[in-house]
């Protein structure tokens, strides 16, 4: 099978010739540039500045000769853009190693820190020296005044504002890249849209202040969120116009989860968001022969069966650390009506801290687990951090062929 057919048999519930693996397909399961770095030395292979196409999570573009040596089957339509030498210009990492990152979003130096501006020259997010990530440092509607328009809100918020490959690209080129990309690769392609509801919320009002809206000024809440769900769905018609026909996995994102448990009710799911999330996801299936993925961290077993209902064909991370997210359970209760894309090797605690013979047990058992019958893609919990030693990357992925 080629790389899309095994990813494709998988989310039909059937099961491929081997297990699909996901690595960078997307921007919850790839690698922060300090480990990647480290895993490209470890690998023997040639050197290469690492290319940080997110700066928010400083995750790097894994590069085809590191998805050769793990058997991935996935790509990212991201990785049809960006492509020119001039796109790109040199920073350094927080251990100060040399990299690339996009020219049209490059950091600037404040003593003590990197900070992110928007357009208007606002701050919207810094990585103070020491961190390893940017943190979002300003919520445009936190003092509750909406009378900022939607579109302007978000150019001011960071997960908004600051914009990975494409980048900022014309119609006519994301129509032709998208298209090249489908021609010369023959893994599942993701397009990343976003159309988050509850976290856009958090983006704009700040979380406290979001939820508080939600539970004392319903209405203005469902105010809100039908403004965004318009919003999503313009942009969502001409996303798929551009690329749908090149695409087989649209991903959308909204961590409703954490650590013990959903962060919402089912009840409050299931009146504020679920027909929302609903109307754009049967709208996908509508306008395109295209498959559904919810980026969505945290324990959200007691949300999955409206998550199905509403239309959803595959979960990640699937945060197996979690209250409720027992890969076997899952799999019992929820393996016949959607993909568990993910849950194949916990990063919370084993990943980085277990040794290669740890972590290639635990990933066996994952597995044993996960894949019969297909509705399974392999993925980490989430991205790899910068302190996961290689040898443990490396050990993972063996794991997963043996």
């Amino acid at each position: 099978m080629t790389g899309r057919q095994r990813i494709l048999a998988a989310l039909n519930h059937r099961e491929p010739d081997r297990v699909p693996v996901d690595f960078g397909g997307h921007r919850s399961s790839g690698i922060a540039a300090l480990a990647y770095s480290k895993l490209r030395q470890y690998l023997e292979l040639p050197p290469k500045l690492p290319k940080v196409y997110d700066l928010v999570q400083q995750l790097a573009i894994i590069d085809q000769d590191v998805l050769d040596r793990f058997g991935v089957d996935t790509t990212e339509l991201g990785r049809g853009f960006a492509l020119e030498d001039n796109d790109w210009v040199e920073w350094r990492l927080p251990d100060n190693t040399p990299c690339l990152v996009p020219a049209w979003s490059v950091p600037q130096r404040e003593p003590n820190r990197w900070i992110l501006r928007s357009k208007s020259g606002r701050i919207i997010g810094h990585m103070p020296d020491g961190a390893l990530y940017f943190e979002q440092t300003f919520y445009p509607y936190l003092d509750s005044d909406t009378s900022l328009p939607l579109k302007e809100a978000l150019q001011e918020c960071m997960w908004g504002a600051v914009s990975a490959p494409p980048g900022p690209v014309s119609d006519e080129r994301m129509k032709a890249g998208a298209a090249a990309l489908r021609q010369k690769s023959d893994a599942a392609i993701i397009g990343l849209f976003g159309g988050n509801l509850l976290e856009t919320g958090q983006f704009l009002f700040r979380n406290d202040q979001f939820f508080m809206l939600l539970a004392a000024e319903p209405k203005r809440a469902h105010a809100f969120l039908d403004e965004l769900v318009h919003y999503h769905m313009t942009h969502l018609d001409h996303f798929l116009d551009l690329v749908g026909d090149h695409t087989d996995i649209i991903l959308f994102g909204d961590d409703l989860g954490m650590q013990n448990g959903p962060q919402i009710s089912p009840a409050m799911y299931r009146e504020f968001f679920k027909p929302r999330h609903q109307l754009m996801w049967q709208h996908c299936k509508k306008r395109a022969d295209i498959k559904v993925m919810l980026h969505c961290c945290g324990g959200v077993r007691d949300l999955l069966p409206d998550l199905i209902d509403a239309g959803l064909d595959a979960i990640n991370p699937v945060q197996i650390s979690c209250t409720g997210m027992d890969a076997a359970g899952l799999k019992a209760e929820f393996g016949q009506d959607i993909t568990f894309w993910g849950g194949g090797c916990d990063t919370h605690a084993i990943l980085p801290m277990g040794t290669p013979e740890e972590i290639a047990e635990h990933v066996k058992k994952q597995v044993r687990i996960l894949h019969p019958g297909g509705g399974f893609v392999f993925q980490q919990v989430h991205n790899i951090v910068a302190n996961v030693p290689p040898q443990n990357i490396v050990a993972m992925f063996d794991a997963v062929r043996e």
